[in-house]
């Protein structure tokens, strides 16, 4: 569901399915304010439900201990019931645990910001970011923050690992919201950077989130071949100018490359525990 990704709630669902929905919609969007905290109007401007009733529903939320209100100020973060949720479905998605020491390796050598993000939907999600050694560094992407596919460098890198009918399936399913919030990442410019990163070999985004900070993101891929997430690195531009990128896109691949062998065995794993249970 990606109700809260893309702004207002829509309705026309069976009412207690969408106060489901409207309820883990307004959850995503505590979540994507979780460091500033959401105000009560923010999040009745962004879902487009009246204030009563996304009132109603943030306590239901705060009944389950999902979310959780500031004494003082009175913003909305998430609670210790989402933490104890991502830490059993950690568990289940392995990619954040198995990815943390590439992501480290990439920091280290390239001195750069290296990161893990997860393909959800038509969305990518940051997971973790390690910071390289270089002084200077760049803020774009945090963990938990969500962008489209195509926005940001490990998020293309996902985008064009897809067939050409899921690239054009996700650019229409996102064009609302690309148009309201990512104006410059028209339809034509998303296929083009698609085509650019698969002959490349990786995704590159030319400072076009934050002006000088530019990333070199590539896919990671299931054992069946489907893009589920992607490595990338951040830098000021000066340190990913032509002469630097090959460097850094043979690193991101070599530790892609890793990640998919560790996703595999994992895999694997996981089948061999389903089948002594079965016989069990």
């Amino acid at each position: 569901m990606d109700h809260a990704s893309n702004g207002r709630i829509e309705g026309g669902r069976a009412e207690g399915a969408q106060s489901v929905d409207r309820a883990l919609a307004l959850l995503m969007m505590v979540g994507a304010r979780r460091r500033e905290g959401a105000r009560l109007a923010d999040l009745v401007a962004e879902s487009g439900l009246n204030k009563p009733t996304v009132r109603r529903l943030l306590l239901s939320l705060m009944r389950a201990g999902l979310v959780e209100q500031e004494e003082t100020g009175g913003r909305y973060h998430l609670g210790p019931e989402s933490y104890v949720l991502g830490t059993l479905a950690e568990e289940r998605f392995g990619l954040h645990r198995l990815s943390l020491e590439g992501v480290a390796r990439l920091a280290a050598r390239t001195e750069d910001t290296a990161f893990v993000s997860i393909r959800r939907e038509n969305y990518a999600i940051c997971l973790h970011r390690e910071e390289g050694a270089f002084p200077i560094r760049t803020h774009v992407l945090m963990p938990g923050d969500r962008h489209p596919l195509g926005v940001g460098s490990g998020s293309l890198a996902i985008l064009a690992a897809l067939p050409d009918e899921d690239v054009e399936a996700v650019i229409a399913a996102n064009s609302a919201v690309m148009a309201e919030r990512y104006p410059r990442f028209t339809p034509e410019m998303l296929r083009a950077s698609v085509a650019e990163t698969r002959a490349a070999g990786y995704a590159l985004n030319p400072g076009l989130l934050m002006q000088g900070s530019w990333g070199m993101g590539v896919a990671v891929r299931d054992a069946a071949g489907h893009p589920v997430g992607a490595l990338s690195v951040a830098a000021i531009e000066s340190r990913l100018g032509e002469a630097r990128r090959a460097e850094v896109a043979a690193l991101l691949q070599e530790e892609a490359r890793r990640l998919e062998m560790k996703l595999a065995d994992f895999g694997r794993g996981r089948e061999a525990k389903a089948r002594t249970a079965r016989r069990a």
